[in-house]
């Protein structure tokens, strides 16, 4: 029986060193050189990278790569913060024009975005170059777009030929396109997935296909061993999601200097819970679940957390419930890192709200 996969047409849209593309727009006499975006723009604070220049790329650096290493390894680069609100507003235009081409859309981040053209009676290639064309004219920045028959393919699709690609991939060139591809190229294989498989002598995906399911379920676990089987042999089923709810909401911050003083640390629980708070009221929304998390000076990690007897947008009860998390740490050490998370969010308009479970 045909796969319901093989009669799709997945465009996956992949914008060029987004956030960087964005400030040469900005400042063109910055075009050509190592650029970096992260953290407040100060390589000797603590941050990671945003994005990257191609420039910048050539020196090894990356995004989620700490400032201080991105400026060791080309301390020519030059830093700039990340301005969150410009951004958005260029993606919501990119968005919007993406939205003339199909209603079925996915919004997978501020730079990326799924499409499903099964309908469209255009050959792909039209297709992807009227995206491209598309964004061009509204935006003046160039993407990188990737077809396929399912949306893994078509996001692998979308990174082969950056920048400014335009790659098409069906089930007939999963051997001989996807399969020579180092494992990392599949979406989801980090670093410590691709080093354990090494292990076991897999480097490609082509490898990774011939290994019995049976094995992996075992060396990986039931999800993630099924996931690398699917993947390998070109496989994905997910439907494009058109529309999502919150479940959660979060904020942390990383501290500049690692921190011993409560009353320090207090002052910043508040202002993440109020954060927070402003956030579920602007969305109509209400959580059920606070979780406080410390990131302590050698990076051992912890979390504490407390379930509400009924979801509040109440931020006297909310912030009651992440100062109790926060008073179940032993600091013994100094932190670095405090996060406050949100979770089993719902719609305000449900019953009253109420106070924490035993």
């Amino acid at each position: 029986m045909e796969r319901e996969s093989a009669k799709r047409r997945i465009l996956h849209v992949d914008m060029d060193a987004f956030f960087a593309a964005v400030e040469i727009q900005r400042r063109p006499e910055l075009s050509g050189k190592p650029l970096v975006i992260g953290g407040h723009g100060d390589p000797t604070e603590r941050g990671v990278v945003s994005t990257a220049t191609y420039e910048a790329r050539r020196f090894g650096i990356h995004s989620g790569m700490p400032l201080r290493t991105a400026y060791q390894l080309c301390p020519d680069a030059l830093f700039l913060p990340v301005d969150y609100a410009t951004y958005v507003g260029v993606s919501e235009r990119i968005k919007s024009v993406l939205r003339e081409i199909t209603s079925k859309l996915e919004d997978a981040g501020l730079d990326e975005a799924y499409l499903d053209i099964s309908d469209r009676p255009e050959p792909s290639e039209v297709l992807g170059k009227m995206v491209k064309h598309y964004i061009r004219s509204a935006v003046d920045l160039s993407c990188s777009v990737g077809i396929a028959p399912n949306k893994l393919l078509a996001k692998i699709a979308s990174d082969l030929q950056k920048p400014d690609g335009l790659t098409i991939l069906n089930e007939a060139d999963i051997a001989t396109r996807l399969f020579p591809l180092p494992v990392r190229r599949l979406p989801g294989v980090g670093p410590k997935t691709e080093a354990a498989l090494g292990r076991l002598g897999i480097h490609t995906i082509g490898e990774l296909a011939t290994v019995p399911f049976s094995d992996l379920t075992a060396r990986f676990g039931p999800a993630h061993g099924r996931y690398l089987h699917e993947a390998a042999q070109g496989h994905d089923d997910r439907p494009i999601i058109t529309h999502w709810e919150r479940k959660s909401l979060s904020r942390q911050i990383t501290f500049q200097h690692d921190i011993r003083d409560r009353p320090f640390l207090n002052e910043a629980l508040v202002t993440e819970v109020f954060d927070l708070v402003a956030e579920l009221h602007d969305e109509g929304l209400m959580a059920k679940i606070v979780t406080v998390k410390i990131r302590f000076s050698d990076f051992e990690t912890h979390t504490h957390e407390v379930t509400l007897a009924q979801a509040t947008d109440e931020s006297q009860i909310l912030l009651e419930a992440a100062s109790d998390c926060l008073s179940r740490f032993e600091f013994k050490k100094r932190v670095r890192l405090l996060g406050v998370h949100f979770g089993h969010l719902d719609k305000v308009g449900g019953e009253s709200h109420g106070g924490r479970t035993a």
